[in-house]
């Protein structure tokens, strides 16, 4: 079954979650995982494209921004649309304020909430879902 990691920050920057998620993506990679990073936008994708190149000097992650249906060998792919299921990944990292309908055919799913308003209401009710779905959850306080 599908375990579910919540990280929960202290700070709600406008990129402490896409932040975070590089920290994630980068410590997967190297334990060899392949990473699937849920957006939930087109431009947080672009984003998150852009700060996986900058996040922290001397880091390189390979990584590459998909659309429905085309196939990359990149260990780390980026997406927005609902319609993405990278079928070579094991871990998704959600930063869509909803739930993928493919996230449960993941080993293991990671969910960022930041400190504000909207992305802390988004997280309990995603927390919920699982919870009431009977998904192995665990909870990271970070600072």
């Amino acid at each position: 079954m599908t375990r579910v990691d919540f990280y929960v920050l202290e700070s709600s920057g406008p990129t402490s979650r896409l932040r975070c998620a590089c920290r994630i993506a980068e410590k997967a990679f190297l334990l060899d995982h392949r990473i699937y990073i849920h957006a939930g936008s087109d431009r947080e994708a672009r984003a998150m494209d852009d700060l996986l190149w900058s996040f922290r000097g001397g880091s390189f992650i390979p990584h590459a921004v998909v659309t429905p249906h085309e196939v990359h060998g990149e260990a780390v792919l980026i997406g927005h649309d609902a319609d993405n299921d990278p079928a070579e990944t094991d871990l998704l990292i959600n930063l869509a304020d909803e739930i993928p309908m493919f996230f449960s055919r993941f080993q293991r799913v990671v969910e960022v909430v930041s400190e504000d308003k909207q992305s802390r209401e988004s997280g309990r009710n995603r927390f919920r879902f699982y919870r009431d779905r009977g998904y192995d959850l665990r909870t990271h306080q970070l600072r």
